[in-house]
């Protein structure tokens, strides 16, 4: 039986922390495990402790090279997708990311899709030697997200709904 407790530690190319927080396990369907963070959950952001002020629900696709956060007013971001790693599962209650640097977005109010970071993207993939492999598999999941935010596809549209509602 899984854990209900998923702690999900991302830490960037290089080994460094970037973000460590508990999550509650939610659901686990064709498209990944879905985890519930509420507001109030300690934190650790960029090495830093925190406290995340505003809910979210994160998708862990199953083998996909990204993640991605679903968020509820007043976040501008409505959906906020992070290039990184494919999870590595520790047991059921840790996943482990790379986060590579690259961002796509879509904004509440305007529904524009936003690609971010690339200027972080190409200093770190100098920095840190990141091989021909990952730059293309990061490059491409970019692109797909960025044209998936835009056009309605699930979970994007409006199936992330159902287990936003359980943390809000």
């Amino acid at each position: 039986m899984p854990s209900d407790v998923v702690r999900v530690i991302y830490r960037k190319y290089d080994g460094s922390a970037h973000r460590d927080y508990p999550a509650r396990r939610l659901a686990e369907d064709d498209l990944g495990v879905w985890l519930g963070v509420a507001a109030g959950t300690s934190s650790v952001y960029h090495g830093r402790p925190s406290v995340e002020q505003i809910p979210f629900v994160l998708l862990v696709p199953h083998r996909a090279w990204w993640t991605c956060m679903f968020n509820p007013p007043p976040r501008t971001s409505e959906v906020y997708c992070d290039i990184a790693s494919p999870g590595r599962w520790e047991g059921e209650d840790t996943v482990h990311l790379i986060d590579l640097d690259l961002d796509v977005v879509r904004r509440r109010a305007t529904g524009l899709v936003e690609l971010r970071d690339e200027d972080e993207f190409a200093e770190h993939r100098v920095r840190f030697g990141y091989p021909d492999e990952l730059v293309g598999e990061a490059e491409a999941a970019a692109r797909w997200l960025f044209g998936a935010l835009g056009d309605g596809t699930e979970p994007f549209a409006t199936a992330y709904r159902k287990w936003l509602a359980l943390v809000v």
